[in-house]
């Protein structure tokens, strides 16, 4: 990486403390003694649970937070972290300039909350890298075509850090966290994860968007597009982390990498939809036009010429999607709407699994030995997903691990 931008971001656990970033100044500083000369552009999240704080503080003074509004108030977490590790490198003889987003050049979408980035300009952060300064960048937000702040979603710093590396031509970007890499599943649920030493970009972005909370699934997709490796290591060890790569490089001597657990959905059913040509499709792009991502989807015919269809949402967008819904029961002549928020989704994934039969049937009788029962399933090549009570997730999560024998 001599001649390239060294791009880091630290996590919200990285940076939770005064304590904690003044580690991670001189962590940067043993960079900068190694080589003086050496360009580094730091992406920061908000500290802790900041960003938790803020939108708990939105909804206590608004109902509905005006969606500008919103955004102002929850971006400023990374702006404090930004400003403090700032402070701490100067403090420690290490020249550092801290930008918001809209500074280093972020342009997002209009929309606000999940805005998409559409492009970054990069001059300011060239100017300031020229001077041999350490350039520190807020994660998570941007500036769209009318000047107002913007937010990428939650987790979005991992994002924001990618697309930095790109417009920087960086091939390496370094998501450092509180874990020393990615592992075959939760390491605090199964004591015996065992730590991978690389993934692919396939793997890692479905286990990222089914539960696994160590990259932001925007983040893998965006690596993926440019072709820039993710080294995932811990703020606080030198030790090697996970590489993010292609799969074409890798030997698939595993029929599952890892096992992911999300117990922050819920499913939503829509019962006694006639069953007709648009009907599906003029659900799903109502909920798409209220910004809500559906995730698994089922429809199956339950009496005479009726469905019911059913899908997983995330909790936190449930009275949204009730609320888009109920505009549709009477156009669509529905018979009402059920929720069930007593669920987990656990899923295996492995790109291994294109080759190999019989990984379903493995895992089905595995959780019906243990009276776990199925209430939905997905599949594609490389993952399976059930849709199981939620108390009984951490059972299923070890249950899984050990007849895949991911410990080994």
């Amino acid at each position: 990486m001599t001649n390239e931008i060294r791009v880091q971001k630290y996590g919200g656990t990285s940076v939770g403390s005064a304590e904690k970033i003044k580690k991670i100044a001189t962590k940067i500083k043993k960079l900068k003694d190694n080589d003086p000369n050496e360009k580094i552009v730091i992406i920061v999240s908000a500290m802790g649970k900041t960003t938790d704080d803020l939108v708990k503080l939105a909804y206590i003074c608004a109902k509905t937070p005006n969606p500008r509004e919103y955004d102002a108030l929850i971006s400023t977490g990374e702006n404090i972290s930004a400003s403090l590790l700032a402070m701490c490198l100067i403090e420690i003889g290490i020249d550092a300039i801290s930008l918001s987003g809209a500074q280093a050049g972020i342009l997002t979408e209009k929309s606000h909350s999940k805005a998409k980035v559409i492009k970054v300009n990069p001059k300011r952060i060239h100017q300031a890298l020229d001077q041999n300064k350490v350039v520190i960048i807020t994660g998570f937000q941007g500036i769209n075509e009318h000047e107002d702040i913007t937010t990428i979603g939650r987790g979005g710093s991992d994002t924001s850090a990618v697309i930095i590396a790109s417009s920087l031509n960086s091939s390496l970007c370094e998501i450092y966290t509180d874990v020393e890499g990615v592992y075959t599943t939760d390491p605090r649920i199964v004591k015996n994860a065992k730590k991978l030493s690389e993934i692919s970009y396939e793997e890692m972005l479905d286990l990222a968007h089914l539960g696994a909370k160590v990259l932001h699934p925007r983040a893998v997709e965006c690596a993926k597009t440019n072709n820039i490796k993710l080294h995932v290591r811990s703020s606080f060890s030198d030790k090697e982390g996970t590489i993010v790569k292609e799969a074409s490089s890798m030997e698939l001597n595993k029929t599952v990498t890892g096992i992911a657990v999300n117990k922050t959905e819920a499913i939503v059913s829509i019962i006694g939809v006639e069953n007709k040509a648009g009907v599906a499709g003029e659900i799903f792009e109502l909920l798409a036009n209220k910004n809500i991502n559906v995730d698994m989807i089922i429809q199956s015919v339950k009496y005479g010429n009726l469905n019911s269809i059913s899908f997983s949402i995330e909790e936190d967008d449930l009275q949204k999607t009730l609320k888009a819904a109920n505009t549709l029961i009477t156009k669509l002549h529905a018979k009402e709407i059920k929720t069930d928020q007593n669920i987990a989704k656990i899923s295996i994934v492995g790109v291994g699994m294109t080759s190999k039969p019989g990984v379903a049937a493995q895992m089905f009788k595995a959780l019906g030995k243990h009276a776990i029962n199925i209430k939905h399933i997905t599949t594609s090549e490389i993952k399976i997903s059930c849709v199981i009570n939620r108390d009984q997730a951490d059972e299923a999560q070890k249950i899984l691990h050990e007849t895949f024998n991911l410990h080994k």
